[in-house]
């Protein structure tokens, strides 16, 4: 009977290890991995993953991730890591049980348990020897990058997958190409601008596989990158092996190893960014400057913010009688009929768009105008020097300030600041100049203040706003005084009001401008460099682990 008893024991362990081994193996998915690849002008890269991944409850403990890198030449005491926002001390080289080259994460206290889901952080900056002779422009240089993918075997379901190039510093919107897409992605890629200015390539997948390798490249100018960036790729980089990768190959097509690599991270937090309107070709240098162009045409020159170019073109229609302010805060406007003769075009569309009555739409309006503007100018400015008329606009902006700032009373410098205004808005530091220049003497109101400000009754000049002891309130020549600081504090609040009521977040308003007046070209041609994936590991292709590398 302790015999049988001993087989039936021996036999019931039999049963139930297959069951307990099981049970430990790797089983998860990838819900979601995006990864950011930021191209340096030092010729290095930068890779920043996000892995989200859930772990099945019958899955193992993911206690350590094998993260599989394109080559060799990187700092692993430099790289960091973290499991949803926790910090991990132990990153090795030594200890990565991938294919090719790369590191090992271990999570430590923040491993992620059976049936949990988590989030790992890895970011590895500094990586070198990427960037490839472009096949198809000599004064090109290609690079080519593939995220690391996992074993079958373990991962399973469909990944939302994202990989963003970042564009070295400096690279034009018309320079750049992508090259071709991944089969089973968009065509494209998205273009954009991320918040340090540089030119971003997105290419995303909502049903991508995290088992499958895709390959991204991107082109760009020789000239933004570091003289020694660009290297040959040697024949066993052109053919996609790395001698040490024949090794992994082995190891990774006889063990199931899987890596769970999220390197990503939003990087990119929100700021406003001046965007540039106007098409690269007017940057190409003609002769002789350009005169004759208005304050605001100027103002499209020299890049001004959109608000500010809309609230000129608001007190130049005001100026000439062509409307009044009815309410500040929403800005309405009350139009005149008939209209003045010598309205600008911009002026009459800025008119036309406030009769319309709906936000969305009298927005639209105001990007039409503005995109007529731009392009106005940009055909006036044919064959004339941008950096001379530059010049030439911001030297009259000076001397109108100079004639305000050097008026010898307050009467004069208040008329003289009436004639110029439109210059003097030209100044990128308007706003606390006016504050400086009218903080401590009172304003003589214009004959159009009553046009502007909706709380000036009598309209003209026949009534003052305000009165201030101590400041001589009163009128000199029929003109009204107020405050200097009320007076500054209404001229710089114009601009607010177009951004708070009417246009809505600057750079939206303004990137709607962008879009058609200056958009990121669309690539002809992949130009794709002969090895310019650089593949670090033969099992998994570039910048990736053998079969994710993980334990």
């Amino acid at each position: 009977m302790k015999r049988i008893r001993l087989l039936l024991l021996l036999v019931l362990i039999f049963i139930l290890l297959p069951g307990a081994a099981l049970a430990q193996s790797y089983s998860f998915e990838l819900s979601r991995l995006s990864v950011d690849v930021f191209l340096n002008n030092d010729g290095t890269i930068d890779l920043l993953y996000r892995f989200h991944f859930n772990n099945d409850p019958s899955g193992g403990w993911i206690d350590f991730v094998d993260v599989g890198l394109p080559n060799e030449y990187f700092d692993e005491n430099r790289i960091e890591a973290d499991v949803d926002g926790q910090p991990v001390a132990y990153v090795s080289s030594s200890e990565y049980q991938g294919g090719g080259t790369g590191v090992a994460v271990a999570l430590g206290q923040a491993s992620i348990e059976p049936g949990a889901s988590g989030v790992v952080t890895v970011y590895v900056p500094g990586v070198e020897r990427r960037f490839r002779p472009d096949t198809s422009e000599d004064q090109d240089a290609s690079l080519v990058f593939a995220p690391t993918w996992f074993d079958g075997d373990f991962v399973h379901g469909e990944t939302d997958m994202q990989v963003t190039f970042h564009l070295p510093a400096g690279v034009q919107p018309e320079e750049p190409r992508w090259h071709q897409s991944p089969p089973g992605w968009a065509s494209e890629p998205a273009t954009g601008i991320d918040n340090q200015g540089r030119i971003t390539y997105t290419w995303r997948n909502s049903a991508a596989k995290g088992d499958r390798e895709y390959d991204f490249g991107a082109s760009v100018p020789r000239r933004y990158l570091a003289a020694d960036a660009v290297r040959r790729a040697s024949l066993t980089e052109r053919l996609g092996i790395d001698p040490d990768a024949l090794i992994s190959f082995s190891i990774c097509t006889g063990v199931a190893l899987f890596v769970i690599l999220i390197i990503g991270a939003s990087f990119v937090s929100t700021f406003r960014r001046q965007m540039q309107y106007l098409p690269p070709k007017i940057s190409v240098e003609g002769h002789g400057i350009k005169r004759g162009l208005t304050a605001v045409e100027a103002a499209i020159l020299m890049q001004q913010p959109m608000d500010k170019i809309l609230t000129m073109i608001l007190f130049a229609v005001i100026k000439k009688g062509a409307a009044s302010v009815k309410t500040k805060e929403p800005l309405e406007l009350e139009i005149a009929d008939p209209l003045p003769p010598d309205l600008a075009t911009y002026e009459t569309g800025l008119l036309d768009a406030f009769r319309e009555t709906k936000k969305e739409k009298r927005k639209k309006e105001l990007q039409d105008t503005m995109v007529a503007l731009v392009k106005s100018v940009s055909a006036k400015m044919k064959g004339f020097s941008l950096k001379e008329t530059l010049a030439y606009y911001q030297s009259i902006t000076e001397k109108a300030w100079a004639q305000v700032e050097g008026a010898g009373t307050p009467e004069v410098r208040s008329a003289a600041y009436d004639e110029a205004l439109d210059w003097t808005m030209l100044d990128k530091d308007y706003d606390d100049r006016t504050r400086r220049v009218f903080r401590n003497e009172p304003v003589f109101a214009p004959i159009w203040w009553g046009r502007y400000d909706p709380t000036f009754s009598g309209g003209g000049a026949s009534k003052p706003l305000t009165t201030s002891s101590g400041m001589g309130g009163g009128a000199v020549d029929g003109l009204p005084s107020l405050p200097g600081s009320d007076f500054a504090a209404s001229m710089v609040h114009g601009v607010e009001s177009f951004s708070a009521g009417t246009i809505g977040r600057v750079s939206d308003f303004t990137s709607a401008v962008t879009d058609k007046t200056n958009p990121i070209p669309v690539s002809t041609s992949s130009g794709r460099s002969s090895g310019g994936g650089g593949c670090a590991c033969a099992c998994a292709g570039c910048a990736c682990a053998c079969a994710g590398g993980g334990r």
